[in-house]
């Protein structure tokens, strides 16, 4: 294993950095901290560690400074076993002058897969001269058990697909401010483009055949990976079911009880517990999230159906049935996961006279947003629905202002609480992507 470690750290060194599109995620790194990187498989997260790489080189950090593993390659799979330690050990014995003279600067792709990787790069934190990032697809990255085990020595970003800014910058787009009249039709026009394509950068500009075998192949990647393998599930085909469910009702209302029931109903002695443990599973692997009501009481916010949304708008129409999922869902489904990139704490609300808003968001502690999804108001009977919905929410939170988010209306209506605007999707991805 020696030998392997020390060819595929000498492989790298001599590799060419595919460092792709330049993301949009600004992340600051602090001294005797990992810097974590965590998201969805698939989402860039190993591109976006060249492009760190490639800025290192870039401002005089020698290549052979620089050690890169990824965990998913195939020559690793006992190291868990062997002891992760080893490679250090292997990286010193072809640069020995290095130990504890310069700092070496350590990335460690889809690092999770290793049993006892914490405590691993928590040593080398506090007796090695060195830099640290990490990416993983799970969230407990995120959590406290994970800085508990590190004492505090990482912080976390997360990476999504494209966002359509970044989308843009693929398709060398200036969408920079002030916009032409040609620059929009030209970016409703990519618009349209990502609509179909979705942010997996892999699926971008290939045939929409092959997009759907790729994105399915995602689908099972994470199924069994992520959630089978990684959380040793005894009923495999019961959890595919039920992320075959979720996806036919994505942005729709479910319950534990419900989704129990659909399971029973196929043969399956699933417990509700176990089902809510899958619910947060998926949401671990950021690929299927959960959004609760919006209430004071935690115990109303548990009880009360929820929402389901996944991480991305076109992978729902490569793997769903498409006998529930409409053109509205996916629209909604696009905001959602433009939203959740600047903010986890977004849930549906509930006016006292029982009408909904689609979401409300926290980006930070002074500010929140109130917004409508609806694909057209040219419906009066549409138009009046939720205009009045979220007029009330404004009045009921005290807020002077919503949004209401279509595929082509723009325009501000004044309302009795203040004024709610209208903009399309395009015009809104513009405004909140980042």
């Amino acid at each position: 294993m020696l030998e392997i470690l020390k060819s595929i750290i000498l492989d790298f060194q001599e590799s060419i950095l595919e460092s792709g599109v330049t993301r949009h995620l600004k992340i600051e790194t602090i001294l005797n901290k990992a810097t974590v990187c965590i998201g969805v498989r698939r989402s860039g997260k190993s591109t976006f560690l060249f492009q760190i790489i490639e800025k290192l080189i870039n401002n005089g950090v020698s290549r052979e400074n620089i050690l890169y593993i990824n965990f998913f390659d195939d020559r690793l799979h006992n190291l868990s076993q062997i002891g992760i330690g080893l490679i250090i050990e292997a990286y010193y014995s072809i640069f020995p002058e290095k130990k504890n003279t310069e700092t070496v600067y350590y990335f460690f792709d889809e690092i999770q897969i290793i049993d006892g990787w914490e405590p691993f790069i928590d040593r080398l934190m506090r007796t090695e001269k060195c830099e640290i990032y990490l990416t993983g697809s799970s969230a407990k990255m995120l959590s406290q058990e994970i800085a508990t085990q590190m004492r505090g020595r990482s912080l976390s970003w997360e990476i999504f697909p494209f966002s359509f800014k970044e989308f843009l910058d693929y398709k060398k787009i200036n969408y920079k401010s002030p916009l032409s009249t040609k620059k929009k039709l030209i970016i409703q026009k990519v618009f349209s483009d990502y609509w179909k394509t979705g942010g997996f950068p892999e699926v971008i500009g290939i045939s929409r055949q092959l997009r759907i075998k790729i994105h399915q192949d995602y689908f099972h990647a994470v199924l069994f990976r992520d959630l089978i393998e990684r959380h040793d599930i005894s009923h495999p085909k019961a959890i595919s079911d039920l992320a075959h469910r979720l996806i036919d009702n994505t942005a729709s209302l479910y319950s534990i009880n419900s989704l129990t029931g659909y399971l029973k109903s196929l043969g399956y002695k699933v417990p509700k517990s176990s089902v809510s443990h899958y619910l947060d599973w998926f949401e671990d692997a950021y690929f299927l999230f959960t959004v609760r009501i919006f209430d004071a009481s935690i115990a109303r916010r548990n009880t009360n159906p929820k929402k389901i949304y996944c991480i991305d708008h076109s992978l729902v129409t490569s793997i769903t049935s498409g006998i529930l999922v409409n053109s509205g869902h996916l629209l909604e489904n696009l905001v959602f996961s433009t939203i959740r990139r600047i903010s986890s704490k977004i849930y549906y609300y509930k006016t006292k006279k029982g009408r909904e808003v689609d979401f409300i968001a926290f980006p930070n502690k002074h500010s929140k947003l109130l917004i409508q999804v609806c694909e057209s108001l040219s419906d009066p009977k549409t138009r009046k629905r939720e205009i009045t919905a979220l007029n009330e929410a404004m009045h009921e939170l005290g807020l002077k202002s919503g949004l209401i988010v279509t595929q082509n209306d723009n325009e501000k209506i004044k309302v009795t609480s203040g004024v709610i605007e209208v903009l399309p999707i395009w015009r809104f991805l513009l405004n909140f992507s980042d």
